[in-house]
């Protein structure tokens, strides 16, 4: 039995509606609350690190893990914003510092108030670079961030 006549409409039909792609436009994006951006960019950060990863050499779990929970913390995220900050355009130093100013009911572990604030504008900017399909840009402040981490 094909696979058509197995799904019930209903779900065949949300199948469809669901979008891994974003198609927003920079004022639709901009309408999300900073916190919502961050959330989002903290998990497009953390595929962007872990794909990165993967695909430079063939290694343990656990070894992946380590390193991609150095690169994701608040204070690595910090220095790679340190980094990226200067080329930055109008936009985008915009979304940062909503994301650095939202006020967060939450702390990280072992990361100061200052790195914090800084990692959350980080993350909602890759947010709303990601959701108005700027593939490219975020890419390329996560490699500039990473370079900047890795230099130490």
């Amino acid at each position: 039995m094909d696979r058509e006549k197995q799904v019930p409409e209903s779900i065949r039909q949300a199948e469809l509606d669901f979008h891994f792609v974003p198609e927003m436009t920079k004022e639709e994006a901009l309408m999300y609350a900073p916190l919502t951006l961050a959330f989002l960019g903290d998990a497009v950060y953390e595929l962007a690190i872990r794909t990165d990863l993967v695909q430079e050499a063939d290694r343990s779990p656990n070894m992946l893990n380590r390193l991609s929970s150095a690169l994701a913390k608040a204070g690595a995220q910090s220095i790679a914003m340190e980094a990226i900050e200067p080329i930055l355009n109008e936009d985008e130093l915009s979304v940062y510092r909503r994301g650095r100013n939202a006020k967060s009911h939450t702390m990280a572990k072992n990361a100061t108030v200052i790195d914090y604030r800084r990692a959350t504008g980080f993350e909602a900017l890759i947010g709303y670079l990601y959701l108005t399909g700027q593939k490219e840009r975020y890419l390329e402040l996560i490699r500039i961030g990473v370079e900047k981490n890795e230099q130490g």
